[in-house]
């Protein structure tokens, strides 16, 4: 079984295919996704509807890991998540906090300035 380092590592690779049904692969049918600047959801029929909610108009999804830890079941990042519109990028600085139990993510929560994002968006 992967090691929880190596389960996020793929988890945040895979974005670049962006397939949501291999995303949530990764997680638990009970994981718990709390992006800091908006309620948290359960399971994965609310991370697919979050998940297409803030991709629709989104080509392309890269995480550039700059920084990953393990400490027991929890891994913690540091990335630059890029979102590749039609005629613009949207980089957006994220700590991200991960919980894995049994090889699947149970709680994703990650740190950002939503106010970054959306300025990014709207120019």
């Amino acid at each position: 079984m992967a090691t929880p380092l190596e389960t996020v590592t793929a988890f945040c690779e895979a974005w670049s295919r962006l397939d949501l049904d291999e995303l949530l692969g990764y997680l638990a049918a009970d994981a718990v996704y709390h992006n800091m600047p908006v309620d948290p959801v359960v399971g994965h029929d609310a991370i697919r509807a979050l998940i297409e909610g803030f991709t629709i108009g989104i080509e392309r999804v890269e995480f550039e890991m700059l920084h990953a830890v393990q400490a027991g079941d929890v891994v913690l990042t540091e990335r630059v998540d890029r979102f590749y519109a039609p005629g613009k990028v949207v980089a957006l600085p994220v700590m991200g906090t991960f919980e894995v139990r049994d090889g699947r993510i149970t709680a994703w929560r990650d740190y950002f300035d939503l106010n970054q994002y959306m300025t990014q968006m709207a120019g």
